[in-house]
């Protein structure tokens, strides 16, 4: 049995996502992430202004008359939420922390996905494949999800992104939308990057807070890496202190950009103190234009 509290926090998470997904984000999913091709749907006789190319020859023969092929869009698609789990997750200096934030936001993908009647399944990862829930489609298995990203307890701290990406080939023979959901505090994944992209449908979700970018002017602390238990003292007050971590949050941030650019993986930036639905909107409406 689930506390509850985490029953009552999934309710709470449903209530808000579904609100975002019916008001906020209504056709927005639909119209950016089309179906895998056209399927089949029957033969129906010609019509002026049918394409040439659509007459079935074979019934056209058969009865001396000419017959078109119908299609329609085969609207089913599969999309995966791989997220990380590492401690790094476990900050947040605003309302919450990094991790809350990327449950949250799963939740409305995921519910605009079987809105859609598409399936979702979800990866859990840190520096090894911790959870995995096979794709399906429905209310209740999204509902399941959620209880798994939000109850869920990892046992590695440290983070991966290269072994979930080639988990993620492994266990799907078919073409995914796959949102890629980290802080991205880590390296050497670009190969697998590029090899899961080439495959899938790779859209980065990064999630930062504002404390990973400046930090304000609160005298000498010490900060633990919560990954490797490393701990440093810090003089907040020292400006080239300042200067420099800013500088080189920054030149990270530069970086990532420039990975995800040569690419071509689109990069949803979210802010732990700021709403997550804006950069989502932003997100839809540039796949938009570009269909």
């Amino acid at each position: 049995m689930l506390p509850k509290e985490v029953i009552r926090k999934i309710r709470r998470i449903q209530i808000k996502t579904s609100h975002m997904v019916n008001d906020v984000l209504a056709g927005a999913y639909e119209s950016v992430f089309k179906g895998r091709g056209m399927e089949f749907d029957e033969v129906r006789e010609y019509s002026p202004g049918d394409e040439i190319r659509t007459i079935d020859w074979n019934v056209t023969a058969r009865t001396g008359h000419p017959y078109v092929k119908k299609f329609i869009e085969e609207r089913e698609l599969t999309v995966m939420l791989l997220v990380d789990a590492s401690s790094s997750g476990l900050f947040g200096t605003v309302d919450k922390m990094k991790r809350e934030i990327a449950a949250e936001l799963s939740a409305v993908l995921a519910f605009s996905a079987i809105q859609n009647n598409d399936k979702v399944g979800l990866i859990i990862f840190t520096d090894k494949i911790e959870k995995f829930v096979p794709p399906k489609k429905g209310k209740r298995h999204v509902l399941r999800v959620i209880r798994e990203l939000l109850y869920f307890s990892p046992k590695n701290k440290k983070t991966d992104i290269s072994i979930a990406l080639e988990y993620l080939n492994k266990i799907t023979s078919r073409r995914t939308v796959c949102f890629l959901v980290s802080d991205f505090l880590d390296t050497g994944y670009e190969k697998a990057l590029k090899i899961a992209n080439k495959k899938h449908d790779i859209i980065a979700v990064t999630i930062k807070d504002p404390r990973e970018i400046s930090m304000p002017d609160i005298g000498i602390i010490e900060l633990e890496d919560a990954e490797t238990g490393e701990k440093i003292l810090i003089d907040t007050g020292d400006r080239n202190t300042n200067s420099g971590f800013y500088k080189l949050s920054l030149a990270e941030t530069e970086n990532l950009e420039k990975i995800f650019q040569s690419m071509n993986v689109d990069n949803i930036k979210i802010r732990t103190d700021k709403p997550y639905i804006d950069p989502l909107i932003k997100f839809f409406r540039m796949r938009e234009r570009r269909l």
